[in-house]
């Protein structure tokens, strides 16, 4: 299945991939980080799935969300009759589980279910044995229980049920997991569960403030960031998954069930111009635990709950989403100096305290920390917001970031009378931008370029005017927005660099999608630039790449017409709400942290 077949489910510690055709292929448990119970999202049916279906030929399908939910409803339709299939993860008590109802709408269809466990990403086959109402699987610390309405019986590694569904008649399963040492979970009550979580989701939606363009999707969007919240802590992983191809068959493939620091600012404006202010609290307490510590140690990414060490390795069992090897598990990017997530953090905190979340003394003195590294490294060459696994550059984008952090700092001790070296950090700042617009704005190109003395484009150049380093209108700004336009659009989508260029930037083999972020911030730059009918298209485009659950993709394949990349993508959504509250009102997000701070 292409990946805008899945839909999302999730209880804000972990999260599951269901596709259109009534199989889970991809569900860790207990959190998001967790070792895949079901792989066939990355292998194949050997790795582990859970399917529910019709027996029969399938005429017609859909499926929605619940309204403001994260419960998915998919409807079958057969030659006999019609059944809906109703998936959620509701808020767990304690151990996290899977609710799956079966209803008959019209006539009666034949269904089948079938249940394949492989534990540690779709290596271990389990010890399996009967329990009241299902079965236990139990491999090492993992345990799975399974409990239905229907009875199964053992098919060659498998657990089947097939049973007869009429108009009106509900069948139910729950696959609960726990640790094997521990007592079995309770008995689960489906009904009671779905009116529970249908309760949560719902008075959760109810809170959102509606005053942003396209409201819809910025709903569905809101969402999916709450989902791939891990509730205990306040971070936000990138994605529910790993190792889904940014070039189909390629090797770009990589674990984002982790926390990046470098989405901190969008996602703070997220929540807030919603109205959630709790989540913003939490990320910006997840965010100041994680970094706890020396600067020269902070990363670029951590675990859900604050991990530091994320080491990467392959598991070469796996095939891979479309023999897309090698399948990671890590992320290496975490041990790489990042220059400009200190900035990120700063700017983050910064807009934190003018939206009236609480700041104390520490948190003040871990960023002067901060700034004092930057002081010290910003002249240093960095792997960059593309996280390269090649030679480290002088990154324009990583030199504008660390502006930023200088920017906000001295703006903190005019604004709320903070104590700081302010001399020191405008001189600093100054002579940061001033490198800046002589080294990275090509002449010959009019444009800024990805890095120091370089002729290379990049559309990370787009954020300049985002976080206020040069105004909207200035002239390098409009003639660099025109020049990405010219030679960074491919069939409609912004792409990160010159696919040409691709592998004498980072190493690896030539070739991706257009990463989705990009052309969200083209249509906030065409907007701020008074081009809003371009914007407007442009944005319009973006939505119409969504799958028919409202998800996107972290990129889009533009010549294959699919989304690809690591699904459902945090900064993707992200991205989206920014866009829209942009278009929406002369006050978002881009003016604020933009042109109001431009110096």
């Amino acid at each position: 299945m292409h990946i805008e077949d899945y839909g999302f489910l999730s209880d804000t510690e972990t999260a599951a991939l269901v596709g259109r055709d009534g199989s889970i292929d991809w569900l860790c448990m207990p959190r998001f980080d967790a070792p895949a119970c079901f792989s066939k999202l990355l292998g194949n049916q050997d790795n582990g799935f859970w399917k529910i279906a019709p027996l029969q030929p399938v005429i017609k399908s859909r499926r929605t969300y619940r309204g403001n939910t994260l419960i998915l409803d998919t409807e079958f339709e057969t030659d006999t009759g019609g059944v809906r299939l109703t998936d959620f993860m509701p808020l767990r008590d304690e151990n996290p589980y899977v609710v799956r109802i079966v209803e008959g709408i019209t006539g009666t269809v034949d269904m089948e279910m079938k249940l394949v466990i492989r534990f540690a990403y779709g290596k271990i086959l389990p010890w399996v044995r009967r329990h009241e109402n299902g079965i236990v699987a139990v491999a090492g610390l993992d345990a799975l229980i399974l409990q239905s309405d229907v009875k199964t019986h053992g098919e060659k590694h498998s657990t089947v049920a097939r049973f007869t569904i009429a108009a009106g008649d509900s069948k139910s399963f729950v696959l609960t997991s726990f640790f094997s040492h521990k007592a079995l979970p309770k008995t689960i009550h489906p009904t009671n569960s779905l009116r529970r979580t249908e309760k949560f989701w719902k008075h959760w939606s109810a809170q959102m403030q509606t005053s942003c363009y396209e409201p819809e999707a910025v709903h569905r969007s809101l969402l999916v960031l709450k989902g791939l919240t891990f509730a205990p802590t306040g971070g936000i992983v990138a994605a529910a998954t790993t190792s889904l191809p940014e070039q189909l068959g390629g090797e770009r493939n990589w674990d984002y069930r982790f926390c990046w620091l470098r989405d901190a600012t969008f996602t703070l404006y997220s929540f807030l111009s919603a109205g959630y202010t709790e989540e913003a609290t939490a990320w910006c307490n997840w965010l100041l635990r994680a970094i706890a510590g020396s600067p020269e140690q902070m990363q670029t990414l951590y675990g859900p709950a604050g991990e530091h060490l994320l080491m990467e390795y392959q598991l070469p069992y796996l095939s891979g989403y479309e023999n897309s090897r090698p399948v990671r598990i890590g992320n290496a990017a975490s041990e790489q100096f990042q220059l400009d997530v200190y900035g990120e953090v700063i700017d983050m905190l910064y807009h934190a305290r003018c939206h009236g979340l609480k700041s104390d003394e520490n948190v003040w003195r871990l960023q002067r920390h901060l700034i004092q590294f930057i002081i010290q490294h910003w002249p240093d060459p960095d792997e960059g917001i593309w996280e390269v696994r090649g030679k480290r550059r002088h990154f324009t984008h990583s030199k504008v970031m660390a502006w930023v952090a200088l920017d906000r700092a001295v703006k903190i001790c005019k604004k709320f009378h903070a104590k700081g070296d302010v001399k020191l950090w405008q001189s600093v700042r100054d002579d940061i931008h001033r490198e800046v617009c002589a080294r990275s704005f090509n002449k010959n190109r009019g444009a800024f370029t990805q890095s120091f003395d370089s002729d290379r484009l990049d559309a990370a150049v787009l954020l300049i005017p985002l976080v206020g380093f040069l105004p909207h209108n200035d002239a390098r700004i409009r003639s660099t927005v025109e020049v990405i336009e010219k030679e960074l659009l491919f069939n409609g989508f912004v792409m990160r660099y010159h696919p040409e260029s691709s592998e004498a930037v980072d190493g690896l083999t030539p070739g991706e999608g257009a990463f989705l972020p990009c052309s969200f911030w083209l249509v906030d730059c065409l907007n701020l630039m008074g081009r809003r009918q371009d914007a407007l298209a442009l944005f319009q485009r973006l939505l119409s790449i969504r799958n028919d659950l409202g998800l996107l993709s972290e990129e889009y394949d533009t010549s294959n017409r699919r989304l690809i990349g690591n699904f459902p993508q945090a900064f993707s959504h992200v991205s989206l709400i920014n866009s829209a509250n942009n278009l929406a009102s002369t006050e978002g997000p881009a003016m604020e942290r933009g042109a109001r701070n431009c110096s």
